[in-house]
Parts: C-alpha cells; structure tokens; sequence
C-alpha cells in the first residue's frame, strides 16, 4: 500500500471483512448506496453476522501467506 489518495490507502485498510456477490453491476451499484446509508452500527452487525471473529477473508486468496499486494517482486 502506497498510502495515496485512495480510500484504502487513507484509511489504512488491509482486511477484507465483509462481500457479497452481486451479479450484475447495477445492482451492485444500488446495494453499496444502500448499505452506505445505514448507521455503523448496523454495517457493523452485518459484518458480525457474517463473519464474527473479523477475519481476512482474502487471506487464503494468496500464495505467499496473504500479502494482498498486487506488486511483483
């Protein structure tokens, strides 16, 4: 991580918690304006219920252990 403008880089997030398939992009679209306009508390549920422990789910996704970085060495 780069640390850029980017969301990911500002917040410093590294865990993918939480995913759903969508199968078309509309309504993908219209599912993340929904769960954006729920309080943090009710993201923070559906994550929970989902996945309890908070664990990267993009951990096994990964030959080298994890290290989700997109970099060639």
């Amino acid at each position: 991580m780069d640390g850029g403008s980017s969301f990911t880089g500002k917040y410093r997030m590294s865990k993918l918690v939480y995913f759903e398939h969508i199968p078309d992009a509309t309504s993908a679209i219209q599912r993340e304006k929904q769960i954006k306009g729920w309080l943090r508390s009710r993201k923070i549920a559906l994550i929970e219920s989902f996945n309890p422990e908070w664990d990267d789910l993009s951990a096994s996704w990964y030959s080298n252990g994890g290290d989700s970085s997109l970099r060639s060495e």
